[in-house]
């Protein structure tokens, strides 16, 4: 036998190459549940139930609209943020000087006004479940999730309750659905050809899936986890996609299940001061088991979305303080929560309209980070080490960048009527 002859792997090699093959893993799922929770959160919850219950059936091409254009934003993002292995932030302050301050400021500010409806929703939650006070149930819920970000494996154990809270909610909410028995033909017909179109309801549901700080969080959870360079571009590709499926599934079968009740002729309360939408629904779909079902689900969704919102509005904060630590962040991160918190018990706007009013402010944060990173792709090649970014994906990018603007100027004044502004 040969001295130089190759020897046959060890096996701390092959535990290590195993290890690092479980470790990508771990990092696609969570980043996909990050994004895929972030999106369904009480806010989408809520707005669903508003919309179907003014729009009937006609708003599931809202829902498609929002799908095909999470389709389009997170793929550009999700590429751009993994090839450049940056930041949203400074992927922006890279392409267009200054750019990334204004978009972290933007961010962060939706990404507080988001978090102070998902406080507000874990209260919604709770109350379903317990018949606790909302404001109550907001409070011990905020510090369930300062809690996580306290813990010695904050990351892992970010990860591992996101993977968990959404796949309980995608079960139970199909449960509902089918309990409901929603008209699936007459939404399927309105899917393609509604009897209306309504941009403050498709700008604001936007925003509660891709808009404000949504459209970073699956990107930037990546980045953390190593998963960058155009190695794992194919990864990072599949993983959006499965995202965006996984999303757009539990946004029509929630839709279906709200649906189901709307078209039986139950009347749902969308504008008082205690209104729940959802809960009505899910109690009228499927008695007092239903409105505890829903309480699980809502809390699920709004408990995930406060991590996620917490988590992916502080992850901009480097833009200001590059050198900061992850220990450092995680207390920003705990001080973020804290803020929210408080607002959240002194504000005396409903929680209800609260949560619909962030998604508008989200849909219109979303054009303005989307049109700098399509600027980025387009004239900035170099700030991803020379790689050919597909011009068809640039094309697609653009026209939903100029859809957004339009339904952003469109639906404006709506959306912040319903503040009263």
């Amino acid at each position: 036998m040969e001295k130089n002859a190759a020897l046959p792997a060890g096996p701390s090699v092959v535990a290590q190459g195993l290890e690092t093959v479980k470790s990508r893993r771990s990092a696609l799922i969570a980043a996909i549940f990050l994004m895929a929770t972030s999106a369904i959160g009480p806010g989408f919850i809520t707005q669903t139930a508003t919309f179907t219950t003014k729009l009937g059936a006609a708003f599931a091409f809202g829902i498609l609209a929002s799908i095909l254009i999470d389709f389009v934003v997170q793929l550009n993002i999700w590429r751009i943020v993994t090839l450049t292995r940056m930041r949203a932030s400074d992927v922006a302050n890279a392409a267009i000087p200054g750019s990334g301050y204004l978009l972290a400021i933007l961010v962060i500010v939706g990404g507080l006004f988001f978090n102070i409806g998902n406080i507000g929703g874990t209260g919604l939650g709770l109350n379903a479940v317990f018949g606790l006070d909302p404001k109550i149930g907001g409070a011990i819920s905020a510090v369930f999730s300062i809690g996580i970000f306290l813990s010695k494996r904050a990351g892992l154990a970010v990860d591992r309750f996101i993977i968990f809270a959404g796949i309980l909610m995608i079960v139970l909410t199909l449960y509902v659905a089918f309990v409901s028995g929603p008209p699936v033909g007459d939404a399927l017909f309105q899917t393609v050809l509604p009897d209306t179109i309504d941009f403050a309801a498709i700008t604001t549901i936007v925003g509660g899936t891709v808009g404000g700080y949504i459209t970073y969080s699956g990107a930037h959870r990546l980045l953390d986890r190593g998963m960058v360079g155009q190695q794992h571009l194919p990864a990072v590709t599949r993983a959006a996609l499965t995202g965006i499926a996984v999303t757009g599934l539990m946004r029509y079968v929630l839709f279906l299940a709200i649906l189901g009740v709307v078209a039986s002729g139950v009347v749902i309360d969308t504008a008082s001061q205690a209104a729940n939408p959802a809960a009505q629904a899910f109690q009228a779909a499927a008695g007092d088991a239903g409105l505890r079902l829903f309480g699980i689900i809502f809390w699920a969704a709004a408990i995930t979305s406060v991590i996620g919102a917490a988590y992916t509005s502080v992850s901009f904060i480097t833009v200001f303080k590059q050198d900061i630590s992850e220990h450092a962040r995680n207390m920003a991160t705990v001080v973020f929560i804290a803020i929210s918190l408080v607002c959240y018990l002194l504000m005396t706007t409903p929680p209800a309209a609260m949560l619909v009013f962030v998604g508008g402010l989200n849909g219109l944060i979303l054009p303005i980070g989307l049109s700098i990173f399509l600027f980025a792709a387009w004239k900035r090649e170099d700030l991803m080490g020379g790689y050919h970014y597909p011009r068809w994906l640039l094309v697609l990018g653009v026209l939903v960048c100029a859809l957004t603007w339009y339904m952003g100027y469109k639906s404006a004044g709506t959306i912040f009527g319903l503040l009263g502004f």
